[in-house]
């Protein structure tokens, strides 16, 4: 499946009184490599939303291995886990500038109309675009 890779320097503001990232933080992480996953596809959030479809997370996994400090380069790997259907799922690996994985995470997102506030199959729009 459709694989895509980001970088980000850890900023000062994001680490705790020890020195290493928030463990909060890292769902922010991971919501920067899915956005930059599907604007690689050619979609964006707010393209979605202006189409009516919102995405939230209604699932997250997240496995701590080892910290990542202040200044270090962190590279966040986001894999589409299986097809979208109602449902959109994504694995992650976040390793630092050694190639050591520091955090292995998933979540689970759910294509929501907004009209109806009910969930909807994926939209034909990014199908077309995995097809590719």
């Amino acid at each position: 499946m459709k694989i895509d890779e980001i970088q980000i320097r850890v900023r000062y503001g994001e680490t705790d009184q020890m020195g290493v990232v928030y463990h909060g933080n890292y769902a922010l992480y991971l919501e920067m490599g899915r956005i930059e996953w599907l604007r690689k596809l050619g979609v964006s959030y707010k393209s979605m939303e202006e189409n009516g479809i919102m995405l939230p997370v209604v699932s997250l996994n997240i496995n701590y291995k080892k910290p990542a400090g202040y200044d270090e380069v962190i590279n966040v790997k986001t894999q589409l886990k299986k097809w979208p259907t109602a449902k959109i799922e994504f694995e992650y690996e976040i390793t630092n500038q050694n190639g050591e994985i520091l955090t292995t995470a998933s979540t689970i997102l759910v294509f929501v109309d907004m009209k109806t506030g009910r969930p909807t199959k994926a939209p034909n729009y990014i199908l077309d675009l995995l097809e590719d």
